[in-house]
């Protein structure tokens, strides 16, 4: 793991300490806001809301497999664009039930709602298993918890390159709650856990290095949530942001918040159709359109 993190320079920092010393306090009252969209009077056919200057702009072919390409280079690439994403932080417990584990995931997703699932992805194969995935696949359960502002120190400390059998929680200073179907713990600082069992894996293998295994995908169901009371309505189908302040991973060392948005209605066709200039736009299918 360590070595890894050598080989794929994360931190562009020489001195991360005095860089950090340099830069403005962590602003608490930045409350979450509603704003306006960048163009409300935005209509069918109008296209970017930047006056067409990303049409002015070229772009660069890339081939994942070019030669001297390093597959670094992807990985470093795809999470710097692929963004913002959620973090799935997992806690995993051993099958024999004398060691827990608890790491950030940010290849994580929600895929499906009925069931519930949601899908992980572990870096390496089956043949050198982190203790996250060597947990989930023997004990084939987990829980998922959302990082918010209120913790990201020490959910952060939990990506550190322990050895196995040593557990993260005693690290982080974070409290172990008690889950209901799952025998793994949920993170009690969390606004928002999802107990989970294990539907599948599947495993990748490079395209580099033909043989190498370099990747683990996990599906999980949902099988049980917790929300924190200050957090969910009435009806228990809506999370409030302001309250969840999820955290978004970037690229490299780089997290985002989320303090402000915007609502964007989702179209409806016949209503749109009642502008003339909508009527006009309205055409059939074409191959490239």
């Amino acid at each position: 793991m360590a070595d890894a993190e050598k080989t794929i320079q994360r931190n562009p920092h020489p001195d991360f300490s005095k860089v950090e010393a340099s830069r403005p306090d962590f602003d608490t009252g930045n409350a979450w806001k509603f704003t306006k969209t960048k163009q409300p009077g935005w209509k069918p056919g109008d296209g970017p809301n930047d006056g067409g200057e990303c049409l002015t702009k070229e772009h660069r072919e890339i081939d994942p497999y070019a030669e001297g390409r390093p597959g670094t280079y992807n990985y470093k690439l795809l999470i710097s664009a692929i963004i913002p994403r959620p973090v799935g932080f997992i806690s995993t417990r051993s099958k024999d039930g004398t060691s827990t584990n608890l790491a950030p995931f940010s290849y994580f997703q929600v895929i499906n709602h009925d069931p519930p699932l949601f899908i992980i992805g572990f870096a390496g194969g089956f043949d050198r298993a982190k203790d996250s995935l060597r947990n989930l696949s023997e004990t084939g359960e987990c829980c998922i918890n959302i990082i918010s502002e209120h913790f990201i120190e020490a959910a952060n400390a939990t990506s550190v390159n322990s050895p196995y059998g040593i557990s993260e929680w005693a690290l982080t200073g974070l409290h172990p709650a008690p889950c209901s179907v799952v025998k793994a713990s949920r993170v009690k600082e969390a606004v928002f856990s999802i107990e989970a069992k294990l539907v599948e894996t599947k495993e990748f293998e490079s395209r580099a290095t033909p043989g190498k295994k370099t990747g683990v995908l996990g599906i999980v169901e949902g099988v049980r949530f917790w929300a924190r009371e200050d957090a969910i309505n009435e009806e228990g189908n809506l999370i409030d942001p302001g309250v969840l302040r999820p955290m978004a991973r970037l690229g490299g060392i780089t997290f985002g918040r989320v303090v402000d948005g915007f609502e964007l209605p989702r179209p409806d066709y016949e209503q749109m159709m009642t502008s003339e200039e909508a009527q006009k736009l309205a055409k059939p299918k074409v191959d490239g359109q």
